[in-house]
This record gives C-alpha cells, structure tokens and sequence, in this order.
C-alpha cells in the first residue's frame, strides 16, 4: 500500500504561482510513475503531468511551459509548480502513483490516489 497526501493548494488571482505538493509514504518500489491529475468542477478527471523514478517527465499541452513537476525521492515528496495561472487551471488536483514507469497519463494507469487539494484561480 501507498498512502499519498496533497498540501499547498488555496486561492490565487490570474497570472500568480502556486505550489503543491505530496508526501508519499507505505510501500517502496524499484519502479514508479507518480503523476498530477485535476478534475474541475463538472467535468472529468485529466492528467497534467507526470515523472517516473528516473526524473523523465510528460506534460499535457495545456500547462507545458507554466507548469514544473519535480519530485524529492529521498524525502518521498512529488511537487507542482504552476506559473501564469488562469482560471481554467481551477480544479482539485490529486496525486497519483503506480509501481512502474512508463504509465501514460490516464487515470486509469495509476493505482493509489491522494485526497486532492483544491486549486481556485480568480480572474
């Protein structure tokens, strides 16, 4: 098992930068995927971005270049810097994670779920 747990979200004005994180504990693995994924009010659950053990990393078009994902494997930590923020970007963001690398970016890929933490952007 692999517990996740989100912090770092709140309410930012359009154009501002946030940071999220997650702290994942449980269960190691020699290989993983952990990823990003957001579901706005409404509407479906998608994937943003994601980085494997190794560092390599996959983002969605619609946040490449505003958005970092960036992990600390000693501390267990996976990040999210999101720059230019638009009310789009308005979501609750949850961190995912499964026991190999090359996952795509779909939910279904991914095994253990964090609660999600909620990101509002105000225009």
């Amino acid at each position: 098992q692999v517990q996740l747990v989100e912090s770092g979200g709140g309410s930012v004005q359009a154009g501002g930068s946030l940071r999220i994180s997650c702290a994942a504990s449980g269960a190691t693995h020699s290989r993983y995927s952990m990823a990003w994924f957001r579901q706005p009010p409404g509407e479906e659950r998608e994937g943003v971005a994601s980085i494997d053990i190794y560092g390599r990393t996959t983002y969605r078009d619609f946040v490449k270049g505003r958005f970092t994902i960036s992990q600390d494997n000693v501390a267990r930590l996976l990040y999210l810097e999101m720059r230019s923020l638009k009310p789009e970007d308005s979501a609750v963001y949850y961190c995912a994670y499964v026991h190999r690398t090359g996952a795509p970016l779909v939910a279904d890929e991914y095994y253990y779920w964090g609660q999600g933490t909620k990101v509002t952007v105000s225009s």
